[in-house]
C-alpha cells in the first residue's frame, strides 16, 4: 500500500510539474515567427542572474531543427523568449540551476502563419525571407528611437510605414552617457529594456525589420564592459531579448577611427554568430565601409556610406569583389546612384517622397537578381540581362545607348521626382538608343520584357541564373594603369598628400574607370582603411594605421573596374617614418 501510494504521489507530482511548465510557457498556440515567453520565479539564493546563466531552454521543431535560447532576468522573473518558425508540436528541454527545473522536458503546439519569416542573404548580393520570397531592403534611420518620447516614437514609426520603408535602424545603448544610465551598477535597467522590447515589437507588428546597432562607437562598449567576460554577458542578454524578434545586427555606429575596434567587433560578432540560433544578418555601420572586417568570418553583409559622388567608386568596386549583399547608407540626391552601385538602401535625410518613388519602381522589378550592368553609354545601369535593364541618367544630354539581348521589350522613361512612368514604345532589337523626355532633371530608362517577368514569377526558380564572381586581375602587364603619386618620400602620418594614377594605354574599356584606394599596415591589427576614391585626389594616412604597434610598412592598394566591369588590383609599398 505504501509503495503504491508513493508511485501515485510521484505520478501526481510529475503531472503537476508538467502542468505548471505548460502554464509557464505562454507558447501554446503561438503563430509562427511571433515571440512567446516562458517565465520562472527566481528563488532567493539562486545566484546573480546577470553574472551567471541560470537557465537555457532548447526548443526542437516538428522538423527537428533546434534553437537554444538563454534566459534573462526582467527584474522580477527569469524569462526565456522564443519565436517558433513553423506550426506544429515543439519539444523543449530545460537546463537550469534553479531548483526543480533542470532536465525538465515537455511539449507545446504552435500555429502556422502567413508571416514571411526572418530576413536572410540570398542570390549572392540580395535578400530573401525564410519562406523563399524576395525581400526589398529599404531602410529608414532613427538612431535615437529607443530614447524618444512616446508621441515622437509613434509619429516616427507611422512615417516609416507610410513611406514604405521595410527596415528601421536604431541604437540600443546610444552614447556613453546613455549606456551608463541604462546599466546602473553594471546591471541592465529593467524598465528601459522592457520599453525597448515593446517598441521593437511595435516596429515588427507594422511589418518593419528592426536594424539593431549596439552602440554609437566602440568606446561605449569598452568603457562599460572592459573585459571579454562582461561583453559576453551583454551579448547573451541581447540575444535572449531580441533574437526571437525580426531584427538584424548592425554592430556599431562607426569603428574606423578607434584602435582595437576590429578585434572588438570580431569578438562580439563571433558571439552573435555562435549563439544567435536564428542567425540574423550581421554587419556594422561605418564611416566609409565595413568591408575591412569581412575576412574575420562573422559578417555576412556589408554596410557602406554612399552620400558623396566619389562613393560610387567605392560601392561599385567593392560589389565586384565580395559575394555578400551590400546596403548603402544614402540620401535622396544619391538614392539612384547607390542602387546602380548594386546596393540596397538605408535612407538618411529628407525628401522621403522621392525615396518612396524609388521603392515603388524597384518593387516592380526582379530586384533580387539585378546586378550592375556596364554595356551602356550616357548613364549607369543594373540589369538581369535578357529580361530587364534599368539605366539611371543623372545628367540628361546625349542619347542613351544600351546593348541588350535581342528580344521584344517594353520601353519607358520614369520620372524619379514625380513617380510617373511615361510609356514610349515597344522595341525589338539588341542596341537601344533614346533621349530622355527633357533635360530638367534626372530620368530612369526602363527596358523590360514584362511578359517574361510574369512567366518567370510563375514557373522559374527564385534565382533564374547563377552569378559568377570574377577574379581580380593582378598581372602587372595586364593592368592598364599605374600609380604615379604619392612618391615614397611624401607619405607621412598627419600629412595630406596628393594621389593619382595614370592610364598606360587608352582603350574603349578604359574610357571610364572607377578606383578605390585603400591602405593597410603589414601585419597590423586593424586591417585596411579607405584612403580615397577616383583617379586623383588628396589622402592622409589615418591615425589608427599610423600609430599601429607593427612595423611602419604601409601597403597602398588601388583596386579598379573598367567600363566593362573588369576588376584590377595594383599595390605599392611605402615605408612610414618612425
Amino acid at each position: 500500500m505504501f509503495a503504491r501510494f508513493v508511485r501515485v504521489a510521484g505520478l501526481a507530482a510529475t503531472l503537476i510539474s508538467a502542468a505548471v511548465l505548460r502554464a509557464q510557457t505562454g507558447c501554446e498556440g503561438t503563430p509562427a515567427y511571433s515571440p512567446c515567453e516562458m517565465r520562472f520565479d527566481l528563488p532567493s539564493g539562486a545566484g546573480d542572474p546577470w553574472e551567471v546563466s541560470l537557465i537555457h531552454v532548447e526548443f526542437r521543431s516538428p522538423h527537428f531543427k533546434t534553437f537554444l535560447m538563454p534566459g534573462y532576468f526582467d527584474g522580477r522573473q527569469m524569462v526565456v523568449r522564443f519565436a517558433p518558425t513553423e506550426g506544429g508540436q515543439w519539444v523543449y528541454k530545460i537546463t537550469s540551476s534553479l531548483p526543480g527545473l533542470d532536465d525538465k522536458e515537455d511539449t507545446f503546439t504552435t500555429a502556422a502563419s502567413d508571416a514571411p519569416g526572418f530576413v536572410i542573404p540570398a542570390n549572392v548580393h540580395h535578400w530573401a525571407t525564410e519562406n523563399k520570397q524576395p525581400h526589398l531592403w529599404f531602410g529608414d534611420v532613427s538612431d535615437r528611437l529607443a530614447f524618444l518620447p512616446e508621441a515622437d516614437f509613434e509619429a516616427k514609426l507611422q512615417n516609416t510605414v507610410q513611406d514604405k520603408f521595410t527596415h528601421l535602424r536604431l541604437q540600443i545603448l546610444g552614447g556613453e552617457e546613455d549606456a551608463r544610465r541604462l546599466f546602473p551598477k553594471g546591471r541592465p535597467d529593467p524598465s528601459y529594456f522592457a520599453e525597448l522590447d515593446r517598441r521593437i515589437r511595435e516596429v515588427n507588428k507594422r511589418g518593419v525589420v528592426a536594424d539593431l546597432v549596439l552602440a554609437a562607437n566602440p568606446g561605449v562598449i569598452t568603457s562599460l564592459f572592459p573585459d571579454r567576460e562582461s561583453r559576453q554577458r551583454l551579448v547573451r542578454y541581447l540575444i535572449a531579448r531580441y533574437a526571437p524578434m525580426n531584427i538584424t545586427w548592425e554592430g556599431l555606429g562607426e569603428f574606423e577611427d578607434y584602435p582595437g575596434s576590429r578585434a572588438l567587433l570580431k569578438e562580439i560578432g563571433l558571439e552573435l554568430k555562435k549563439n544567435d540560433p536564428y542567425l540574423h544578418p550581421r554587419s556594422t555601420n561605418a564611416r566609409f565601409t565595413s568591408s575591412p572586417l569581412l575576412g574575420d568570418g562573422w559578417m555576412n553583409f556589408v554596410i557602406s556610406r554612399s552620400t558623396l559622388p566619389g562613393d560610387d567608386d567605392m560601392g561599385s568596386v567593392e560589389h565586384q569583389l565580395y559575394p555578400v549583399p551590400f546596403v548603402g547608407v544614402t540620401t535622396a540626391a544619391r538614392l539612384w546612384n547607390t542602387a546602380m552601385d548594386g546596393q540596397y538602401i538605408t535612407f538618411e535625410g529628407t525628401k522621403e517622397f522621392e525615396a518612396k518613388n524609388w521603392f515603388d519602381f524597384i518593387a516592380d522589378t526582379r530586384h533580387w537578381e539585378l546586378e550592375p550592368f556596364f554595356d551602356v553609354d550616357g548613364g549607369r545601369g543594373i540589369a538581369l540581362e535578357g529580361v530587364e535593364y534599368i539605366v539611371y541618367v543623372e545628367k540628361p544630354g546625349p542619347p542613351v545607348e544600351v546593348d541588350i539581348e535581342k528580344h521584344n521589350y517594353d520601353v519607358s522613361w520614369f520620372n524619379p521626382f514625380t513617380g510617373q512612368e511615361l510609356v514610349q514604345k515597344k522595341y525589338h532589337g539588341e542596341h537601344y538608343t533614346s533621349t530622355p523626355p527633357d533635360t530638367a532633371h534626372p530620368w530612369v530608362l526602363h527596358v523590360s520584357r514584362e511578359g517574361r517577368k510574369e512567366h518567370m514569377l510563375r514557373s522559374w526558380y527564385f534565382e533564374s541564373r547563377p552569378l559568377l564572381m570574377q577574379e581580380l586581375e593582378q598581372t602587372l602587364e595586364k593592368i592598364p594603369y599605374e600609380i604615379v603619386s604619392p612618391a615614397a618620400e611624401e607619405l607621412a602620418p598627419g600629412k595630406p598628400v596628393p594621389y593619382a594614377v595614370k592610364i598606360k594605354r587608352a582603350t574603349r574599356a578604359t574610357r571610364t574607370m572607377m578606383y578605390l584606394w585603400t591602405g593597410e599596415i603589414a601585419g597590423g591589427p586593424e586591417g585596411f582603411r579607405v584612403l580615397g576614391t577616383g583617379a586623383s585626389g588628396t589622402m592622409q594616412v589615418p591615425d589608427v594605421l599610423a600609430h599601429s604597434p607593427q612595423t611602419g610598412v604601409l601597403t597602398v592598394r588601388v583596386t579598379a573596374i573598367n567600363a566593362n566591369g573588369k576588376a584590377y588590383l595594383l599595390d605599392k609599398l611605402y615605408q612610414l617614418p618612425q
